[in-house]
Formats: C-alpha cells, sequence, structure tokens
C-alpha cells in the first residue's frame, strides 16, 4: 500500500489546504478578520513579554491611524513616554517593525517608560505635511489617555527615525499646531537620521526621487513641509543623531538646525554616529555609547526622567 503522506489523493487534500489557508491569511490582512487575529496576536504577546502592549488603539479613522501602547507592568508607575515614529520615504513602515521598537521597548519599558509607536496616513495619498497632522493628532490623542494608561501627559519625548524623525522635527520646530489640537508641551525631540532637515536646501541639490515624491516642485511647499524653515522660538530642545557614513552628509543640516536652535535661545545638540542609517534605528537601545548618549540627553530633560534612566 502507498503510504498516505505519497497518496495522490492526499498531496491533493493538502493542496487543497495550503489553498485556503494562504486564501483565509490573505483576507485576514484586511477587514475585521485582521482585527481578531493582531488581537489574539496582542494578547499571546501579552502573556509572555515583560509589559503590557494595548495594540492598535485608533486615533482616528483611517485604517492607518492607529498606535501601540508599551506600558510597564501593572504596579510600576510610568516616569515618562517615548513617542515613536518609524521611517519609511513618507510611503511605507511599521510601528509594530522589530527595528522600530524592540530594542528600544526592551530597553526602556523596565526602566519605568512608556513607549508609544504610532503609524500614520502615507503617500501616494496621504501629503507629507497631512502626515504631519497625524503625528500632532497622535499625540494629542495619546497623551489625552494618560489618566487611563496610567502615564504621566507632561513628560513626553518625541522621537522618529528617517522619514519619521522628519514629521517629529516637523512637529516639534513649531509645537503650536499641535497644541491647538490638544497636545500637551512636551520635553524634547530625538531625530534619528533626517536628510530632510532643510527641505529647500535638500531639493535644490541633486537628491534621490523619493524625495520629488515627497515635497514635489513648489518652492512654498518645501518651506512649509521644512523643519529648519518652521523653527520658532520655544520650540522644544532637540538631539539630532546622523550617520557619518552617508554620502549626503546628514550631519551637515543636523547641524544646521541645532545652530537655528541656539539663536533661538533652545538647546539643540547633534551626535554623529559611524553607523547606516538602519542601524542608528536598530541599535538604539542596545547596551553601548550610542544608547548612553540618548539617554544622556533624555535624562536630563527632567529630574523623573534621570531618576528611571540614571538611578
Amino acid at each position: 500500500m502507498t503510504p498516505l503522506h505519497h497518496s495522490p489523493c492526499h498531496r491533493l487534500t493538502l493542496a487543497l489546504l495550503l489553498t485556503t489557508t494562504a486564501t483565509l491569511t490573505s483576507l485576514a490582512t484586511a477587514g475585521p478578520l485582521a482585527d481578531r487575529l493582531r488581537e489574539r496576536q496582542a494578547q499571546a504577546t501579552d502573556a509572555s513579554a515583560p509589559h503590557r502592549l494595548l495594540r492598535d488603539v485608533a486615533y482616528g479613522p483611517d485604517r492607518l491611524q492607529r498606535l501601540d501602547v508599551y506600558l510597564p507592568p501593572p504596579g510600576q508607575a510610568a516616569q515618562g513616554v517615548v513617542f515613536m515614529v518609524h521611517g519609511g520615504a513618507w510611503r511605507w513602515g511599521d510601528k509594530a517593525a522589530a527595528r522600530v521598537v524592540e530594542a528600544k521597548v526592551a530597553r526602556w519599558v523596565p526602566l519605568g517608560l512608556a513607549v508609544v509607536s504610532v503609524n500614520h496616513r502615507l503617500l501616494p495619498d496621504t501629503p507629507v505635511a497631512q502626515q504631519a497632522d497625524d503625528i500632532r493628532r497622535a499625540l494629542a490623542f495619546a497623551q489625552q489617555q494618560a489618566a487611563a494608561w496610567q502615564v504621566p501627559p507632561e513628560r513626553w519625548v518625541l522621537m522618529g527615525h528617517s522619514a519619521g524623525a522628519h514629521l517629529v522635527a516637523l512637529v516639534s520646530a513649531n509645537p503650536a499646531p499641535a497644541l491647538a489640537l490638544g497636545a500637551r508641551p512636551w520635553l524634547g525631540m530625538v531625530s534619528l537620521d533626517s536628510a530632510a532637515l532643510d527641505v529647500p536646501r535638500l531639493m535644490q541639490q541633486r537628491h534621490p526621487r523619493l524625495y520629488d515624491q515627497a515635497f514635489g516642485s513648489d518652492p512654498a511647499y518645501w518651506q512649509a513641509t521644512s523643519p529648519l524653515a518652521q523653527l520658532v522660538a520655544g520650540s522644544p530642545p532637540a538631539l539630532l543623531v546622523c550617520s557619518t557614513l552617508r554620502p549626503d552628509q546628514p550631519c551637515l543640516s543636523a547641524q544646521a538646525y541645532a545652530e537655528r536652535l541656539h539663536a533661538l535661545g533652545q538647546r539643540a545638540e547633534v551626535l554623529p554616529q559611524a553607523l547606516s542609517h538602519g542601524d542608528i534605528n536598530q541599535q538604539l537601545g542596545q547596551p553601548g555609547a550610542y544608547t548612553d548618549a540618548v539617554e544622556t540627553f533624555m535624562a536630563s530633560l527632567h529630574p523623573a526622567l534621570a531618576q528611571a534612566l540614571r538611578p
């Protein structure tokens, strides 16, 4: 007799099962089934992780207007919040990507910091200026949940990588629009390797096409979406991490941004790193001098952060 696992009938049945599973998996990527699947995954993560996780919390009606909240375990008070925005050329990326949250959550949540990781609408459907509005709305919403989440409403640090670094820098350069939406003043901003701090300068020199897709050809729009051009007196302190390995030299625009902040009477620091663009994001939170330097900046923003990060 032919063994069952070699029989044509069994192979056909297995193929049908695999096809059905793939179809269900595809269907599960959109709609209510996806929400239920993510909820089950979140519950599984909650059971094994040393933190509390609130996944896919809606701050707006669009499916991408969602955020994840990583909280210290019950009984441990949060001393502050890191509000994290992913990168991805304003076109892709995800709040739950391992390189975005894994090391940061593993490092900071046990120390008593909550981490809020944010998705936002993307190109080509949503222009960059509206993406910045998403970040403002997400921040205002999240701070308004502070009591329910048992986190402080005012001890927040904005952080983003790449395109996300541009967005948090743009939001932080002029806090007024975020405050008008109900956000509370935040302590500071950490930009992780943005080359788009000075958008007009970027667009007037040789640049990759992705920047044309993000910023177009209108100089007025360049100004409106340029963190450097939008800086005002009263902008929060900033730490500008930049890669020394990139040929487009993002440390030059980081230095220009810091000098402008200094001229406005505010603190700013530039932190060059001999790391790749991706490693600047992925390695933050891993033990070492780089993480120590970022934590030193955050600790300087408030005594509660200093106590958590430098016990």
